[in-house]
Protein backbone atom coordinates (compact mmCIF):
# COMPACT_ATOMS: atom_id res chain seq x y z
CA UNK A 1 0.00 0.00 0.00
CA UNK A 2 1.49 3.37 -1.13
CA UNK A 3 4.92 1.76 -1.59
CA UNK A 4 5.81 3.85 -4.65
CA UNK A 5 4.82 7.17 -3.07
CA UNK A 6 6.43 6.22 0.23
CA UNK A 7 9.76 5.25 -1.34
CA UNK A 8 9.94 8.39 -3.50
CA UNK A 9 9.06 10.77 -0.67
CA UNK A 10 11.58 9.23 1.68
CA UNK A 11 14.29 9.55 -0.98
CA UNK A 12 13.44 13.22 -1.39
CA UNK A 13 13.94 13.82 2.35
CA UNK A 14 17.50 12.51 2.10
CA UNK A 15 18.40 15.72 0.24
CA UNK A 16 18.08 17.65 3.48
CA UNK A 17 19.92 15.24 5.75
CA UNK A 18 23.21 16.67 6.90
CA UNK A 19 22.09 20.26 6.21
CA UNK A 20 22.49 22.68 9.10
CA UNK A 21 19.59 24.98 8.29
CA UNK A 22 16.69 25.35 5.89
CA UNK A 23 17.53 27.67 3.02
CA UNK A 24 15.68 28.68 -0.14
CA UNK A 25 18.07 26.53 -2.13
CA UNK A 26 17.73 23.24 -0.23
CA UNK A 27 13.99 23.76 0.29
CA UNK A 28 13.46 24.23 -3.45
CA UNK A 29 15.57 21.16 -4.22
CA UNK A 30 13.56 19.03 -1.77
CA UNK A 31 10.26 20.40 -3.08
CA UNK A 32 11.22 19.58 -6.68
CA UNK A 33 11.80 15.97 -5.66
CA UNK A 34 8.59 15.85 -3.61
CA UNK A 35 6.66 17.24 -6.60
CA UNK A 36 8.11 14.55 -8.89
CA UNK A 37 7.28 11.91 -6.26
CA UNK A 38 3.65 13.06 -6.13
CA UNK A 39 3.21 13.23 -9.91
CA UNK A 40 4.87 9.86 -10.52
CA UNK A 41 2.50 8.41 -7.91
CA UNK A 42 -0.47 9.61 -9.99
CA UNK A 43 -1.48 12.52 -7.78
CA UNK A 44 -3.65 14.99 -9.68
CA UNK A 45 -1.58 17.88 -11.09
CA UNK A 46 -3.65 20.61 -9.41
CA UNK A 47 -3.61 18.75 -6.09
CA UNK A 48 0.17 18.25 -6.28
CA UNK A 49 0.74 21.93 -7.16
CA UNK A 50 -1.46 23.12 -4.28
CA UNK A 51 0.24 20.73 -1.85
CA UNK A 52 3.74 21.89 -2.86
CA UNK A 53 2.83 25.56 -2.45
CA UNK A 54 1.46 24.97 1.04
CA UNK A 55 4.59 23.03 2.03
CA UNK A 56 6.78 25.82 0.59
CA UNK A 57 4.91 28.53 2.51
CA UNK A 58 5.21 26.68 5.81
CA UNK A 59 8.85 25.74 5.21
CA UNK A 60 9.80 29.40 4.72
CA UNK A 61 7.42 30.72 7.35
CA UNK A 62 7.60 31.19 11.09
CA UNK A 63 5.92 27.85 11.79
CA UNK A 64 9.22 25.99 11.37
CA UNK A 65 10.43 24.55 14.68
CA UNK A 66 14.11 25.35 15.25
CA UNK A 67 14.53 22.36 17.57
CA UNK A 68 14.19 20.00 14.59
CA UNK A 69 16.73 19.24 11.90
CA UNK A 70 15.94 20.48 8.35
CA UNK A 71 14.91 16.97 7.25
CA UNK A 72 12.68 16.56 10.33
CA UNK A 73 11.11 19.97 9.75
CA UNK A 74 10.17 19.14 6.16
CA UNK A 75 8.86 15.68 7.15
CA UNK A 76 6.66 17.27 9.81
CA UNK A 77 5.31 19.88 7.38
CA UNK A 78 4.70 17.26 4.66
CA UNK A 79 2.94 15.06 7.22
CA UNK A 80 0.65 17.89 8.35
CA UNK A 81 -0.23 18.88 4.78
CA UNK A 82 -0.85 15.31 3.64
CA UNK A 83 -3.22 14.81 6.57
CA UNK A 84 -5.00 18.06 5.69
CA UNK A 85 -5.28 16.87 2.07
CA UNK A 86 -6.75 13.50 3.04
CA UNK A 87 -9.03 14.95 5.71
CA UNK A 88 -7.98 15.83 9.24
CA UNK A 89 -10.37 13.44 10.96
CA UNK A 90 -11.55 9.91 10.29
CA UNK A 91 -14.83 10.20 8.37
CA UNK A 92 -17.84 9.03 10.30
CA UNK A 93 -20.24 6.53 8.78
CA UNK A 94 -23.73 8.03 8.72
CA UNK A 95 -26.86 6.23 9.86
CA UNK A 96 -30.47 7.21 9.19
CA UNK A 97 -32.55 8.46 12.11
CA UNK A 98 -35.25 6.04 10.99
CA UNK A 99 -34.04 2.60 9.80
CA UNK A 100 -33.25 1.16 7.42
CA UNK A 101 -30.15 3.15 6.54
CA UNK A 102 -29.84 2.89 2.75
CA UNK A 103 -26.33 2.71 1.23
CA UNK A 104 -26.04 3.14 -2.53
CA UNK A 105 -22.88 1.62 -4.00
CA UNK A 106 -21.64 3.33 -7.16
CA UNK A 107 -18.68 2.81 -9.44
CA UNK A 108 -17.29 1.52 -12.71
CA UNK A 109 -17.40 -2.13 -13.71
CA UNK A 110 -14.46 -4.08 -12.31
CA UNK A 111 -13.77 -1.67 -9.46
CA UNK A 112 -14.71 -4.24 -6.82
CA UNK A 113 -18.16 -2.85 -6.05
CA UNK A 114 -19.91 -6.18 -5.38
CA UNK A 115 -17.06 -7.49 -3.23
CA UNK A 116 -16.97 -4.19 -1.34
CA UNK A 117 -20.72 -4.45 -0.71
CA UNK A 118 -20.11 -7.78 1.01
CA UNK A 119 -17.12 -6.47 2.95
CA UNK A 120 -19.11 -3.47 4.12
CA UNK A 121 -21.92 -5.78 5.26
CA UNK A 122 -19.37 -7.84 7.20
CA UNK A 123 -17.93 -4.69 8.79
CA UNK A 124 -21.40 -3.52 9.80
CA UNK A 125 -22.27 -6.93 11.24
CA UNK A 126 -19.27 -6.68 13.56
CA UNK A 127 -20.76 -3.45 14.85
CA UNK A 128 -24.00 -5.18 15.77
CA UNK A 129 -26.03 -4.19 12.70
CA UNK A 130 -28.28 -6.36 10.53
CA UNK A 131 -27.50 -5.53 6.89
CA UNK A 132 -29.56 -6.68 3.93
CA UNK A 133 -27.86 -6.92 0.53
CA UNK A 134 -29.55 -6.51 -2.82
CA UNK A 135 -28.21 -6.38 -6.38
CA UNK A 136 -30.12 -4.20 -8.83
CA UNK A 137 -27.71 -4.95 -11.67
CA UNK A 138 -30.19 -6.49 -14.12
CA UNK A 139 -27.85 -6.11 -17.10
CA UNK A 140 -24.82 -8.27 -16.33
CA UNK A 141 -25.87 -11.97 -16.19
CA UNK A 142 -23.59 -13.05 -13.34
CA UNK A 143 -23.86 -9.90 -11.21
CA UNK A 144 -26.76 -11.01 -9.01
CA UNK A 145 -25.32 -14.52 -8.64
CA UNK A 146 -21.98 -13.03 -7.58
CA UNK A 147 -23.58 -11.02 -4.79
CA UNK A 148 -25.47 -14.14 -3.67
CA UNK A 149 -22.16 -16.00 -3.33
CA UNK A 150 -20.62 -13.08 -1.40
CA UNK A 151 -23.63 -12.82 0.94
CA UNK A 152 -23.52 -16.54 1.68
CA UNK A 153 -19.79 -16.46 2.45
CA UNK A 154 -20.27 -13.85 5.18
CA UNK A 155 -23.63 -15.05 6.47
CA UNK A 156 -25.49 -11.87 5.48
CA UNK A 157 -29.12 -11.63 4.42
CA UNK A 158 -29.83 -11.18 0.73
CA UNK A 159 -32.93 -10.04 -1.13
CA UNK A 160 -32.90 -11.71 -4.54
CA UNK A 161 -36.23 -10.62 -6.00
CA UNK A 162 -37.68 -12.10 -9.18
CA UNK A 163 -36.80 -11.39 -12.78
CA UNK A 164 -38.34 -13.02 -15.83
CA UNK A 165 -35.40 -14.64 -17.68
CA UNK A 166 -37.28 -14.42 -20.98
CA UNK A 167 -37.60 -10.63 -20.82
CA UNK A 168 -35.17 -7.78 -21.48
CA UNK A 169 -34.70 -5.80 -18.29
CA UNK A 170 -34.28 -2.10 -17.71
CA UNK A 171 -34.66 0.78 -15.26
CA UNK A 172 -38.23 -0.19 -14.27
CA UNK A 173 -36.95 -3.55 -12.97
CA UNK A 174 -34.09 -1.80 -11.16
CA UNK A 175 -36.44 0.54 -9.33
CA UNK A 176 -38.88 -2.28 -8.53
CA UNK A 177 -36.14 -4.46 -6.99
CA UNK A 178 -34.85 -1.54 -4.93
CA UNK A 179 -38.32 -0.71 -3.63
CA UNK A 180 -39.03 -4.36 -2.77
CA UNK A 181 -35.67 -4.70 -1.02
CA UNK A 182 -36.35 -1.70 1.20
CA UNK A 183 -39.72 -3.16 2.15
CA UNK A 184 -38.03 -6.50 2.88
CA UNK A 185 -35.47 -4.75 5.11
CA UNK A 186 -38.27 -3.25 7.19
CA UNK A 187 -40.21 -6.53 7.40
CA UNK A 188 -37.13 -8.56 8.39
CA UNK A 189 -35.90 -5.97 10.94
CA UNK A 190 -32.71 -5.23 9.00
CA UNK A 191 -31.42 -1.77 9.92
CA UNK A 192 -29.11 -1.44 6.87
CA UNK A 193 -29.87 -1.88 3.16
CA UNK A 194 -26.83 -2.08 0.87
CA UNK A 195 -27.75 -1.61 -2.80
CA UNK A 196 -25.20 -2.96 -5.30
CA UNK A 197 -25.84 -1.11 -8.56
CA UNK A 198 -24.96 -1.84 -12.17
CA UNK A 199 -21.33 -1.30 -13.15
CA UNK A 200 -20.14 0.75 -16.06
CA UNK A 201 -17.23 0.44 -18.45
CA UNK A 202 -17.24 4.22 -18.69
CA UNK A 203 -19.43 7.16 -17.79
CA UNK A 204 -22.75 6.14 -19.34
CA UNK A 205 -25.41 8.85 -19.26
CA UNK A 206 -28.38 6.45 -19.32
CA UNK A 207 -27.05 4.47 -16.37
CA UNK A 208 -26.11 7.65 -14.53
CA UNK A 209 -29.71 8.80 -14.97
CA UNK A 210 -30.77 5.44 -13.52
CA UNK A 211 -28.55 6.10 -10.49
CA UNK A 212 -30.22 9.49 -10.09
CA UNK A 213 -33.64 7.81 -10.10
CA UNK A 214 -32.45 5.29 -7.51
CA UNK A 215 -31.23 8.13 -5.33
CA UNK A 216 -34.62 9.89 -5.61
CA UNK A 217 -36.51 6.68 -4.80
CA UNK A 218 -34.41 5.47 -1.87
CA UNK A 219 -33.11 8.74 -0.35
CA UNK A 220 -29.86 6.99 0.63
CA UNK A 221 -27.97 8.15 3.70
CA UNK A 222 -24.68 7.15 2.08
CA UNK A 223 -23.68 7.11 -1.59
CA UNK A 224 -20.28 5.44 -1.68
CA UNK A 225 -18.15 5.59 -4.80
CA UNK A 226 -16.02 2.45 -5.16
CA UNK A 227 -12.71 3.08 -6.92
CA UNK A 228 -9.95 0.73 -7.98
CA UNK A 229 -6.84 2.38 -6.49
CA UNK A 230 -4.66 0.82 -9.18
CA UNK A 231 -6.33 2.87 -11.93
CA UNK A 232 -4.90 6.16 -10.66
CA UNK A 233 -6.23 9.27 -12.42
CA UNK A 234 -9.03 7.31 -14.11
CA UNK A 235 -10.47 6.65 -10.65
CA UNK A 236 -10.24 10.36 -9.83
CA UNK A 237 -11.98 11.41 -13.05
CA UNK A 238 -14.76 8.86 -12.49
CA UNK A 239 -15.19 10.00 -8.89
CA UNK A 240 -15.64 13.57 -10.08
CA UNK A 241 -18.24 12.51 -12.69
CA UNK A 242 -20.25 10.51 -10.14
CA UNK A 243 -20.01 13.30 -7.60
CA UNK A 244 -21.21 15.91 -10.10
CA UNK A 245 -24.26 13.74 -10.87
CA UNK A 246 -25.06 12.20 -7.49
CA UNK A 247 -23.20 14.15 -4.79
CA UNK A 248 -21.43 11.14 -3.29
CA UNK A 249 -20.90 11.07 0.49
CA UNK A 250 -17.61 9.18 0.44
CA UNK A 251 -15.36 6.72 -1.34
CA UNK A 252 -14.05 3.19 -0.91
CA UNK A 253 -10.62 2.47 -2.39
CA UNK A 254 -10.16 -1.17 -3.37
CA UNK A 255 -7.11 -3.28 -4.27
CA UNK A 256 -4.88 -1.34 -1.92
CA UNK A 257 -2.83 -4.52 -1.45
CA UNK A 258 -1.82 -4.40 -5.12
CA UNK A 259 0.63 -2.20 -7.00
CA UNK A 260 -1.09 0.98 -5.87
CA UNK A 261 0.80 4.23 -6.32
CA UNK A 262 -1.39 6.11 -3.85
CA UNK A 263 -2.25 9.08 -6.05
CA UNK A 264 -5.96 8.29 -6.17
CA UNK A 265 -6.21 8.44 -2.39
CA UNK A 266 -4.59 11.86 -2.24
CA UNK A 267 -6.61 13.23 -5.16
CA UNK A 268 -10.20 11.97 -4.68
CA UNK A 269 -10.66 13.82 -1.40
CA UNK A 270 -9.51 17.12 -2.88
CA UNK A 271 -11.31 16.81 -6.23
CA UNK A 272 -14.70 15.73 -4.86
CA UNK A 273 -14.57 17.33 -1.44
CA UNK A 274 -15.80 14.02 -0.01
CA UNK A 275 -13.78 11.76 2.30
CA UNK A 276 -12.39 8.31 1.71
CA UNK A 277 -14.20 6.12 4.24
CA UNK A 278 -12.87 2.60 3.70
CA UNK A 279 -9.97 0.69 2.17
CA UNK A 280 -10.15 -2.79 0.64
CA UNK A 281 -6.82 -4.43 1.45
CA UNK A 282 -7.25 -7.99 0.13
CA UNK A 283 -9.61 -10.58 -1.23
CA UNK A 284 -10.95 -11.98 2.05
CA UNK A 285 -14.17 -10.55 3.52
CA UNK A 286 -12.34 -9.12 6.54
CA UNK A 287 -9.65 -7.39 4.40
CA UNK A 288 -11.49 -4.13 4.86
CA UNK A 289 -10.67 -1.25 7.18
CA UNK A 290 -11.83 2.24 8.03
CA UNK A 291 -9.72 4.99 6.47
CA UNK A 292 -7.71 6.94 9.05
CA UNK A 293 -5.88 9.85 7.37
CA UNK A 294 -3.22 10.21 10.08
CA UNK A 295 -2.41 6.49 10.02
CA UNK A 296 -2.21 6.38 6.22
CA UNK A 297 0.15 9.36 6.18
CA UNK A 298 2.32 7.65 8.79
CA UNK A 299 2.57 4.63 6.48
CA UNK A 300 3.41 6.84 3.50
CA UNK A 301 6.21 8.58 5.42
CA UNK A 302 7.65 5.31 6.74
CA UNK A 303 6.48 5.89 10.32
CA UNK A 304 4.44 2.70 10.40
CA UNK A 305 0.91 2.14 11.65
CA UNK A 306 1.14 0.52 15.05
CA UNK A 307 -2.41 1.57 15.97
CA UNK A 308 -3.97 -0.46 13.13
CA UNK A 309 -1.69 -3.41 13.88
CA UNK A 310 -2.79 -3.41 17.52
CA UNK A 311 -6.45 -3.15 16.49
CA UNK A 312 -5.99 -6.10 14.15
CA UNK A 313 -4.35 -8.12 16.93
CA UNK A 314 -7.13 -7.17 19.34
CA UNK A 315 -9.76 -8.35 16.86
CA UNK A 316 -8.20 -11.53 15.51
CA UNK A 317 -6.06 -13.03 18.28
CA UNK A 318 -7.45 -15.25 21.01
CA UNK A 319 -6.67 -13.43 24.27
CA UNK A 320 -7.25 -16.49 26.42
CA UNK A 321 -4.83 -18.61 24.39
CA UNK A 322 -2.30 -15.76 24.39
CA UNK A 323 -2.46 -15.35 28.17
CA UNK A 324 -2.22 -19.11 28.76
CA UNK A 325 0.75 -19.36 26.41
CA UNK A 326 2.59 -16.45 28.06
CA UNK A 327 2.01 -17.87 31.52
CA UNK A 328 3.20 -21.34 30.51
CA UNK A 329 6.21 -20.23 28.47
CA UNK A 330 7.51 -17.70 31.01
CA UNK A 331 6.84 -19.78 34.11
CA UNK A 332 9.36 -22.42 33.09
CA UNK A 333 6.73 -25.07 32.31
CA UNK A 334 8.14 -25.35 28.81
CA UNK A 335 7.43 -24.31 25.26
CA UNK A 336 6.33 -27.35 23.28
CA UNK A 337 6.14 -27.81 19.53
CA UNK A 338 2.35 -27.77 19.93
CA UNK A 339 2.72 -24.28 21.41
CA UNK A 340 5.00 -23.32 18.52
CA UNK A 341 2.41 -24.45 15.99
CA UNK A 342 -0.39 -22.58 17.75
CA UNK A 343 1.63 -19.34 17.76
CA UNK A 344 2.30 -19.67 14.03
CA UNK A 345 -1.43 -20.03 13.46
CA UNK A 346 -2.08 -16.94 15.55
CA UNK A 347 0.43 -14.90 13.52
CA UNK A 348 -1.17 -16.01 10.24
CA UNK A 349 -4.47 -14.53 11.43
CA UNK A 350 -2.87 -11.08 11.32
CA UNK A 351 -2.07 -11.40 7.61
CA UNK A 352 1.11 -11.92 5.63
CA UNK A 353 4.47 -11.14 7.20
CA UNK A 354 4.95 -8.41 4.61
CA UNK A 355 1.69 -6.71 5.57
CA UNK A 356 2.63 -6.90 9.26
CA UNK A 357 6.12 -5.51 8.68
CA UNK A 358 4.75 -2.67 6.57
CA UNK A 359 2.91 -1.43 9.67
CA UNK A 360 6.18 -1.09 11.58
CA UNK A 361 8.30 2.06 11.23
CA UNK A 362 10.94 1.83 8.49
CA UNK A 363 13.52 3.59 10.63
CA UNK A 364 15.78 2.67 13.52
CA UNK A 365 15.77 -0.97 14.66
CA UNK A 366 12.78 -1.75 12.42
CA UNK A 367 14.55 -0.77 9.19
CA UNK A 368 16.26 -4.15 8.81
CA UNK A 369 12.97 -5.94 9.52
CA UNK A 370 11.28 -3.94 6.75
CA UNK A 371 14.00 -4.91 4.29
CA UNK A 372 13.83 -8.57 5.33
CA UNK A 373 10.03 -8.68 4.96
CA UNK A 374 10.27 -8.95 1.20
CA UNK A 375 12.40 -12.07 1.40
CA UNK A 376 10.14 -13.94 3.83
CA UNK A 377 8.87 -17.19 2.35
CA UNK A 378 5.24 -17.38 3.47
CA UNK A 379 5.13 -21.02 2.39
CA UNK A 380 7.68 -21.78 5.09
CA UNK A 381 4.97 -21.37 7.71
CA UNK A 382 2.88 -24.06 6.03
CA UNK A 383 5.92 -26.37 5.83
CA UNK A 384 6.61 -25.91 9.53
CA UNK A 385 3.01 -26.79 10.38
CA UNK A 386 3.23 -29.85 8.15
CA UNK A 387 6.40 -30.99 9.90
CA UNK A 388 4.84 -30.60 13.34
CA UNK A 389 1.64 -32.32 12.16
CA UNK A 390 3.75 -35.31 11.06
CA UNK A 391 4.95 -35.85 14.62
CA UNK A 392 3.23 -37.95 17.23
CA UNK A 393 1.52 -36.21 20.13
CA UNK A 394 4.31 -37.42 22.40
CA UNK A 395 6.97 -35.94 20.13
CA UNK A 396 5.19 -32.60 19.90
CA UNK A 397 5.02 -32.35 23.66
CA UNK A 398 8.58 -33.52 24.28
CA UNK A 399 10.95 -32.65 21.44
CA UNK A 400 13.90 -34.16 23.32
CA UNK A 401 12.85 -37.69 22.31
CA UNK A 402 13.11 -36.94 18.57
CA UNK A 403 16.24 -38.89 17.60
CA UNK A 404 17.75 -39.52 14.18
CA UNK A 405 15.33 -42.25 13.09
CA UNK A 406 12.32 -40.21 14.21
CA UNK A 407 13.62 -37.20 12.25
CA UNK A 408 13.86 -39.29 9.09
CA UNK A 409 10.30 -40.55 9.59
CA UNK A 410 8.97 -37.02 10.22
CA UNK A 411 10.74 -35.68 7.11
CA UNK A 412 9.32 -38.49 4.98
CA UNK A 413 5.82 -38.01 6.36
CA UNK A 414 5.86 -34.23 5.82
CA UNK A 415 7.49 -34.28 2.39
CA UNK A 416 10.44 -32.23 3.65
CA UNK A 417 14.10 -32.93 4.33
CA UNK A 418 15.85 -33.98 7.52
CA UNK A 419 17.71 -30.65 7.38
CA UNK A 420 14.41 -28.73 7.52
CA UNK A 421 13.30 -30.84 10.49
CA UNK A 422 16.65 -30.14 12.18
CA UNK A 423 16.28 -26.40 11.53
CA UNK A 424 12.83 -26.39 13.11
CA UNK A 425 13.99 -28.29 16.19
CA UNK A 426 16.98 -25.95 16.54
CA UNK A 427 14.75 -22.89 16.43
CA UNK A 428 12.35 -24.42 18.89
CA UNK A 429 15.21 -25.12 21.27
CA UNK A 430 16.51 -21.55 21.00
CA UNK A 431 13.08 -20.12 21.68
CA UNK A 432 12.58 -22.40 24.65
CA UNK A 433 15.83 -21.13 26.15
CA UNK A 434 14.80 -17.53 25.52
CA UNK A 435 11.47 -17.98 27.29
CA UNK A 436 13.14 -19.71 30.24
CA UNK A 437 15.58 -16.81 30.56
CA UNK A 438 12.78 -14.29 30.47
CA UNK A 439 10.82 -16.25 33.03
CA UNK A 440 13.71 -16.78 35.42
CA UNK A 441 14.42 -13.04 35.45
CA UNK A 442 10.96 -12.17 36.69
CA UNK A 443 9.97 -10.98 33.24
CA UNK A 444 6.82 -9.09 34.23
CA UNK A 445 7.14 -6.63 31.38
CA UNK A 446 7.81 -9.40 28.89
CA UNK A 447 4.90 -11.42 30.16
CA UNK A 448 2.56 -8.46 29.80
CA UNK A 449 3.80 -7.86 26.28
CA UNK A 450 3.38 -11.51 25.29
CA UNK A 451 -0.13 -11.49 26.68
CA UNK A 452 -1.11 -8.34 24.77
CA UNK A 453 0.44 -9.29 21.44
CA UNK A 454 -0.74 -12.86 21.35
CA UNK A 455 2.59 -14.51 22.00
CA UNK A 456 4.00 -13.71 18.54
CA UNK A 457 7.58 -14.73 17.80
CA UNK A 458 10.17 -14.28 15.08
CA UNK A 459 10.56 -17.16 12.69
CA UNK A 460 12.98 -17.51 9.84
CA UNK A 461 15.97 -19.41 8.60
Amino acid sequence: MFETLSDKLQRSFKTLRGQGTLTDENINEALREIRVALLESDVNLDVARDLIEKIRAKSLGSQVTTALSPAEQIVKIVRDELIATLGTDTARFKFASQPPTVILMAGLQGSGKTTSSGKLAQWLKKGGHRPLLVSVDVYRPAAREQLAVVAKSIGAQLYEGKLDPTQTHGTDDVLRLAKEARREAVNSACDILIVDTAGRLGIDESLMDEMAQLKKLLSPTEILFVADAMTGQDAVNSAKAFNDKLQITGAILTKMDGDSRGGAALSIRQITGQPIKFLGTGEKPDAFEAFHPDRIVSRILGMGDIATLLERAEEKLDKTKAADFAKKALSGDGFSLEDFREQLRQIKKLGSMQSIMKMLPSVGPFAAMQQAAGSVDEKQFARVETIIDSMTTKERRNAAIINGSRRKRIALGSGTTVQEVNNLLRQHQQMSKMFKTMGSGGGKMQQRLMSQMGGGQRFGR
